[in-house]
């Protein structure tokens, strides 16, 4: 899994880069996993535009870009709402160093809590559970990537890395207001 996640994060920045983006992939993806968790409209015109303003300074996108965003947002959301927890952060694989694997991770959470934010602003009738949560995911979108690469380093990365997993899914679980059927989706980003 992490081999492919690092394979999609790779060709995702390589789409990015191509079309003049001013985000990564660890940002897209968040950005995107944020809209779905947060239960923004499901319809492309609308989740395309608000994503647009967001990470595009408003400009619409060019088919090619559109097409792998309705991708990744069909592939976000199958993986949200699987029974199994499929879900899993686009972020670079373990062979990157663990400070650039931290800096992708906080980008990843500050991107979600973006695109989280923008359609829900007011968690009052969110669970404890879930407002802790996304209090917690603040603090982590403002860690340091200055730590230490050793055991003790990459056990925090993987503890912290699955809490945002956990958080996102529970986000969508709690928010959603749309049953999205679970399709398979595609392993790589085109």
């Amino acid at each position: 899994m992490a081999d492919s996640t690092a394979r999609a994060f790779d060709a995702l920045n390589q789409e990015l880069e191509r079309e003049n983006m001013l985000l990564n992939a660890a940002e897209m993806h968040g950005m995107v996993s944020g809209l779905v968790a947060s239960a923004a409209p499901l319809e492309a015109q609308q989740w395309l535009g608000l994503l647009a303003d967001l990470a595009n300074e408003g400009q619409a996108f060019s088919p090619t870009m559109r097409s792998l965003l309705q991708d990744l947002n069909s592939m976000i959301a199958s993986d949200l709402a699987d029974p199994e927890l499929s879900f899993q952060l686009l972020l670079p694989g373990d062979e990157e160093p663990l400070g650039e694997r931290l800096k992708a991770l906080t980008a990843w959470v500050q991107s979600f809590l973006v695109g989280f934010g923008v359609n829900q602003q007011n968690l009052a009738q969110a669970s404890e559970d879930l407002r802790e949560a996304i209090q917690d995911m603040a603090e982590i979108a403002r860690l340091s990537d200055d730590v230490d690469s050793d055991e003790e380093g990459e056990r925090a990365y993987y503890e912290v890395t699955e809490y945002v997993r956990i958080t996102a899914i529970m986000c969508f679980n709690e928010l959603a207001k749309v049953a999205v059927p679970h399709t398979a989706a595609p392993t790589t980003l085109h």
